[in-house]
Parts: C-alpha cells; sequence; structure tokens
C-alpha cells in the first residue's frame, strides 16, 4: 500500500487551499505581539505585550475573521508576505515552509496535538502581557528575546 503525503510536504504555500493555508498555522501568536521597529536599521524588535484581541490564555484571537478591520496595523498574512517578511519569528510554520525547512515536531499537523506548541515553549500563551495593562508608549520598556 503505497504512503500518503501530508498536504505541507509536498504543496507550496501558493498551492495551499484556504483551509491549508490555514491549518498550517501552529497557534503560536508570535506574530499577535507589538513589535517595534528601528527606524535607522529597520530591525524589528518583539515585546510581551499581546495585541488586544489575544486570548493570552489559549493564544487565539477573538475576532480572527475581523481582525484587519479593527486593528488596522494587523497583517493578513499571505504566501507572498510569508516569503518576504523577515520579521516573522524562525519558528513560525509559514516562515519554515517558505525556507524549504518543513514543520518542526511540535506543529499540531506533525504530533497531533495542539499542546506540543506550549511544551515546546514555542507559544507565547501565559508569557505575555495584554495590551490594556500597560501604556503603549512605554513599549521600549517591554522588548523580549525569548521568542526565537
Amino acid at each position: 500500500m503505497e504512503e500518503q503525503l501530508a498536504f505541507w510536504e509536498y504543496k507550496t504555500l501558493d498551492q495551499m487551499t484556504r483551509e491549508e493555508w490555514e491549518l498550517l498555522c501552529d497557534g503560536c501568536a508570535k506574530c499577535c505581539l507589538h513589535k517595534i521597529e528601528d527606524q535607522d536599521s529597520g530591525k524589528v524588535y518583539f515585546t510581551n505585550i499581546a495585541c488586544r484581541l489575544l486570548d493570552c490564555q489559549i493564544c487565539r484571537c477573538q475576532d480572527y475573521d475581523h481582525r484587519s478591520k479593527l486593528i488596522l496595523d494587523c497583517v493578513s498574512l499571505t504566501p507572498s508576505l510569508a516569503y518576504e517578511l523577515q520579521w516573522l519569528p524562525k519558528t513560525c510554520a509559514y516562515r519554515r515552509m517558505a525556507e524549504g525547512r518543513g514543520l518542526a515536531w511540535w506543529h499540531p499537523l506533525v504530533s497531533g496535538d495542539s499542546g506540543t506548541v506550549c511544551q515546546a515553549r514555542v507559544s507565547v500563551c501565559d508569557r505575555v502581557i495584554p495590551e490594556s495593562l500597560i501604556d503603549l508608549s512605554e513599549l521600549e520598556d517591554y522588548i523580549v528575546y525569548w521568542f526565537d
């Protein structure tokens, strides 16, 4: 009997259906953290401050379908952006696929368990602060280096 490959093992990001694309997200929520870009160098720094729509306990957007309308700087990731955005974390499934690295062992599609993202300490669950609890003008005080 012939073994069937999973869609992420033979499709490029551009070839995936919308459903497959959504399944590729590992749910780490790193992209939901506020970021600061150094205007001189272009370097992007992540903070441990979560977007107001992120449920910090389960690492899911509370209004995913409308997030781009509610959060004006929310990036709706596309295959072309996955190849271009250098700030995507190295652990991001979309970045890994774009770079030809495949999915990590902890990815729910590989492990069969959504909990492995937290077990591998890749997720931001219970590691971030909701933006409502801080003064956003002080974001520099919340830069972190633990996510990559």
